[in-house]
């Protein structure tokens, strides 16, 4: 392993140096998956002056070993399973509806909580969708299934780090994708920071906060990079 991040505010200016030609733009916005998408996406939305808003999706794990994920759902209902770890380890139908209900019952509760319980109006609009990174990708094809619902202009998927196969599966869907390291070697996103601490409620509506505030006083003047 020749690089890491010191943390998710790092790998946030990393990406934000690749997405510079979105800076000012003016039907652009940045999307952060919560929680641990959200410092980063605060980073990227800083340095292009965009205003960040997040987008909830939750992990659907395998009843009895929930750190593995069968699928994701998102806001709004819409959800994505993986079927190939669905049949091979026979989780029925029942159970999944079980994890789904679950699932979308949190996905409301981080709404609220984040104060994101009011649908964007994302038609039209480019999309900078941000999380701190990827590994199967399900949690991020559930996102941009949701958001491809509300008929954006163009999605840009951004993450500090996926897997290089990842990253080529999202690109054979034809999606866009930006990234800084895509390590064929890969066992979890936290072993690419040095600091990989959960990301608290409170952090993430702090950080929502300042982000309005920022935007809202930001220059319209572009910047020359």
């Amino acid at each position: 392993m020749d690089r890491r991040f010191s943390n998710r505010r790092e790998a946030g200016r990393e990406l934000a140096k690749k997405l510079r030609h979105y800076a000012y733009h003016p039907e652009a916005m940045v999307l952060a998956l919560p929680r641990g998408g959200v410092p980063v996406a605060y980073e990227i939305a800083s340095e292009l002056h965009l205003p960040l808003h997040v987008f909830v999706v939750r992990k659907l794990g395998v009843p009895g070993h929930e750190e593995l994920a069968m699928g994701a759902v998102a806001s709004g209902g819409t959800y994505f399973l993986n079927r190939p770890i669905v049949q091979q380890l026979g989780v029925s139908d029942r159970r999944i509806e079980a994890v789904l209900d679950d699932e979308k019952a949190e996905v409301e509760r981080r709404e609220k909580e984040y104060g994101a319980d009011h649908p964007l109006d994302l038609q039209d609009r480019t999309i900078i969708l941000v999380d701190d990174g990827l590994a199967t990708g399900s949690t991020m094809r559930a996102a941009v299934r949701a958001l491809r619902e509300k008929s954006p202009h163009k999605i840009v998927i951004a993450v500090p780090v996926a897997p290089l196969e990842t990253f080529q599966e999202f690109e054979n869907e034809g999606e866009e994708m930006v990234v800084v390291l895509s390590p064929e070697i890969f066992f979890a996103v936290g072993e690419w920071y040095d600091d990989f601490e959960q990301v608290s409620d409170e952090e993430v509506r702090e950080i929502l906060r300042r982000a309005e505030k920022q935007h809202a006083n930001s220059s319209t003047k572009p910047v020359i990079f």
